[in-house]
């Protein structure tokens, strides 16, 4: 049981008592655009998805690509108008499960996180393929190892993220300069 726990210790760091966790927050300059980017790689993504369907349709098709940019359009403003709605009622923070808990019940807060843990789960293979992509792209040496190399980048992801907010910021902001730590 002690080797176990030494290995989390290492992996993981040591556990803070909830009294610090205010410790553990970024300068919002830095965590901003971090945090910013899931949705933002959504975006592009799901743009890019689209008109390479569309693409394959031909000339015959083009014409419907202002149709997808206009719903994209509109899906942005109704999610931006619901974050700005859900920061003035909850001001001291409150993400998707709290606010559907605490107005539609325990099952929709189930949902809503439900469906923010696929989200982010989809946004990180999404991610990480397309990475992997452009490296085998830029180095086909490496095509052969595709799959490897993502499993080892979700890897990478996740034990970065399990050690905390603050510290997996600092390395998703790489390149920063020392004033921004």
């Amino acid at each position: 049981m002690r080797a176990g726990s030494a290995a989390k210790r290492l992996l993981v760091g040591r556990p803070l008592e909830s009294g610090r966790l205010g410790e553990t927050l970024l300068p919002k300059r830095v965590a901003l655009p971090i945090f910013c980017s899931d949705p933002l790689s959504s975006v592009a993504y799901a743009t890019e998805e689209i008109l390479l369907i569309l693409a394959l349709g031909g000339l015959a098709v083009l014409h419907l690509a202002w149709y997808a940019a206009a719903g994209i359009v509109v899906l942005l403003l109704v999610v931006v108008a619901s974050y700005r709605q859900t920061c003035y009622a909850y001001p001291g923070g409150g993400g998707a499960y709290v606010v559907s808990a605490e107005n539609l019940g325990q099952r929709a807060a189930l949902t809503a996180a439900s469906a923010l843990l696929i989200d982010y789960v989809m946004t990180v293979a999404v991610s990480v393929v397309s990475g992997v992509a452009a490296i085998t792209s830029a180095a086909p040496a490496l095509g052969g190892h595709a799959v490897a190399l993502s499993v080892f980048f979700v890897v990478v992801l996740a034990w970065l993220n399990l050690r905390g907010v603050r510290e997996s910021g600092r390395w998703f902001a790489l390149p920063r300069t020392r004033s921004s730590a």
